[in-house]
């Protein structure tokens, strides 16, 4: 039997925990936990994440209609209900804005991969989506290329969003995406990201699939790309205005060629005659001045 009270308490606790984090700022975010085929606890928009207490959670459907509670459900709570539309499974989402993350979010940076261990095993590859408005059926149809996929998002220009079997799971997601963030930015500053190389990549993709967690990269559709390259969202980057501008990408497996990014690529021809055609007009500029 589900004990509501109890999970309405460990929703506060991450609210305190999101909060404390910088994850959410006054009133930013919302966490819920589906608790039956049509009934799902969502917290209270207007409302700090920080200060919740089990009373403010209201109860709503899985269209959205409130059907319990004192307090207004979140405004975002389509996000929410689409992702357990699209993965009947899974029992909790939070959304908030961790301001690592968030970075690359408002940059459009793809999150390098093959870096750390722990975010390896844990994360994989992590999509960007394109950018709507919060709120509205249309932002919560940004997730649906990417949730099958992984088990955290970043949403262009606005936050992250992560996904468990539990509250404190769909939490853990976002706290280590933020962490590694974090990481990349510092050792950035530092002068340069050293990447693992593709034995040790698959070592721990092996590690992965034997601990039983799921990735793209271990099925058959990418067994043959460079694991460490972006591979499994890179057809959605030119739609998202995704590019690698922060980041360079990592040395590719032997024998491949690195890809090229989408929304850069050009072919080698166009990119010869652009650089033919720049030269003969510095030099007529130079001529004519």
């Amino acid at each position: 039997m589900v004990n509501v009270h109890k999970i309405k308490q460990d929703i506060c606790e991450i609210g305190r925990r999101i909060y404390a984090k910088g994850f959410a700022a006054a009133n930013d975010g919302n966490i819920t936990v589906r608790i039956s085929d049509n009934e799902v606890l969502c917290t209270p928009t207007m409302h700090s994440k920080g200060f919740l207490k089990p009373d403010d959670i209201s109860t709503i459907d899985m269209t959205g209609k409130q059907i319990a509670g004192r307090k207004k459900r979140s405004s975002e709570a389509l996000l929410h209900l689409e992702i357990y539309k699209q993965r009947p499974e899974l029992k909790s989402v939070v959304h908030c804005h961790p301001p690592h993350a968030t970075a690359f979010a408002v940059a459009r940076e793809p999150i390098p991969q093959c870096v750390l261990p722990e975010v390896e095993v844990f994360l994989g590859d992590v999509p960007i989506t394109k950018y709507e408005t919060p709120g509205g059926q249309a932002f919560a149809d940004t997730i649906i290329p990417f949730v099958e996929k992984c088990n955290v998002i970043i949403l262009a220009n606005h936050g992250t969003v992560s996904f468990g079997e539990d509250v404190e799971k769909a939490y853990w997601w976002t706290e280590i995406l933020d962490a590694y963030c974090r990481i990349l930015m510092l050792s950035r500053q530092l002068g340069r990201v050293n990447y693992l190389d593709h034995r040790e990549s698959a070592e721990l993709l092996h590690l992965k699939d034997k601990w039983g967690f799921t990735d793209p990269r271990l099925t058959a559709e990418y067994e043959n790309c460079d694991i460490c390259a972006n591979d499994v969202f890179r057809d959605s980057w030119a739609a998202s205005g995704v590019t690698r501008k922060a980041f360079d990408a990592p040395p590719p497996m032997p024998g491949l060629q690195p890809p090229a990014d989408p929304a850069s690529a050009q072919p080698d021809e166009e990119r010869l005659v652009k650089l033919i055609t720049d030269q003969v007009m510095r030099q007529l500029q130079s001529t004519g001045s």
